[in-house]
Order: structure tokens, then C-alpha cells, then sequence
């Protein structure tokens, strides 16, 4: 993801987001019983299937990067004439291609077997990771050719799955992932945060099933 104003947010690229953390100790602290692999298994199931984006119920990724943008006090380019260019900000570097898929791309299908669980977005990019404690991800192989990874793990609060990610460049996103109206549509609430960018971005991707 590219974007115009590069900032500083105080994290050091090895921090765990402080949400996550807050809740890790406050779960260890009370003895909260693990997650039940029935509760991840019907989850990951209702999740399983051909997803394609609403453009109407979801929020338009740039103008949400624009907002973060000013959010941390930088400007926005000016627009001449007012005509919009659709993606702006999709691109850059390498290592921000994970920020870019789930923000950007319009299709998704989504895969669950034994707490696994593999994302394949568009041109076959794929991110697998895991509900049993297991932190990894991948991308596609020239990735691992360049000795870059993206590290994601999961984790099931209710009837909601909880993904969070570590990308090569340091950031971190939240993702939260909700199935709703007798499983034809999938919501995504996100809060994406490059290492270089100086306020988080926050974004609903909405999608209708395609099976």
C-alpha cells in the first residue's frame, strides 16, 4: 500500500498490537479454558466458500486511507478537475502487498480444515494460518524466494473469527470477520497499520457469497 505521508506510531516491529496483548494476559491471569475445535470447525465452515465484494455496504478503501492520512496530520493530494482515480494508493513496496489484498481486492475464497485456514485472493495469492496457536502465513512462493514472510495467526471470539497479522515490514492489522444473513454475506472490520504510515486505517469490506 502506498502512501503519502510516512509517520512514526511509537510500536517497535517486534511489539505485539496492544489489544491482542491486554487480552492474551487478561485471559492467562483468569484461566480462561481454550477454544473449543468444535466452535473453530463450525466457524471456519460458515466462513468456507467463493466470496465477492458489495461494493454498496462496504466503505471505499481510499477514501479511508485519506481520512488515516489526515488522521495524522499529513495532506491529501488534490484531485484535478475532480476526477477519482480508483485504487490511488494500491501499491509500493513488496512487503506491503498483505495490506494491499485485504483492502483492495475484490474477490475472495476462503478454505478451513483442521484449524487451518487458507485465504486465496486475487492471482492466486495465498495466506494460510491457524486457530491452534500456530503464527505463520504465506504469500506467493517468489516470497519465500526473497526470504520475506507475513505472519498471521486466528483466533475465535463468539461467533466471530479474529485474525491478526504481522507484516514483513513491521505493521500489524486486525481483522474481525462476521457471517451474517443465514450465511450469504461475510463482514469484515479491519484496522490496518503499516510500520511507515502515522495513523491506522479503518475499513468494512462487506461480500456476498458466490458458490
Amino acid at each position: 500500500m502506498r502512501f503519502c505521508q510516512p509517520g512514526n506510531y511509537g510500536k517497535t516491529p517486534d511489539m505485539i498490537p496492544r489489544l491482542s496483548y491486554i487480552a492474551l494476559c487478561l485471559a492467562l491471569a483468569l484461566g480462561v479454558a481454550p477454544l473449543r475445535a468444535q466452535d473453530v470447525s463450525e466457524i471456519g465452515q460458515a466462513l468456507a466458500g467463493h466470496w465477492v465484494i458489495n461494493d454498496t455496504p462496504s466503505q471505499n478503501t481510499d477514501e479511508q486511507v485519506e481520512a488515516a492520512i489526515k488522521a495524522a496530520g499529513g495532506k491529501v493530494e488534490r484531485r484535478w478537475f475532480g476526477r477519482k482515480v480508483e485504487d490511488r494508493y494500491r501499491g509500493g513496496p513488496a512487503d506491503h502487498e498483505l495490506y494491499d489484498r485485504i483492502s483492495y481486492d475484490d474477490v475472495l475464497r476462503i478454505e478451513y480444515e483442521d484449524s487451518r485456514f487458507t485465504f486465496v485472493y486475487e492471482d492466486d495469492y495465498q495466506r494460510v494460518f491457524y486457530s491452534d496457536g500456530r503464527s505463520h502465513s504465506t504469500g506467493v512462493t517468489d516470497y519465500f524466494q526473497r526470504g520475506g514472510q507475513d505472519n498471521s495467526f486466528a483466533s475465535v471470539e463468539g461467533r466471530s473469527l479474529l485474525v491478526e497479522a504481522r507484516p514483513r515490514d513491521g505493521g500489524f492489522t486486525e481483522e474481525v470477520y462476521d457471517i451474517e444473513e443465514d450465511g450469504r454475506r461475510l463482514r469484515i472490520t479491519m484496522t490496518i497499520k503499516p510500520a511507515n504510515f502515522g495513523a491506522p486505517i479503518s475499513l468494512v469490506r462487506v461480500y456476498d457469497r458466490a458458490d
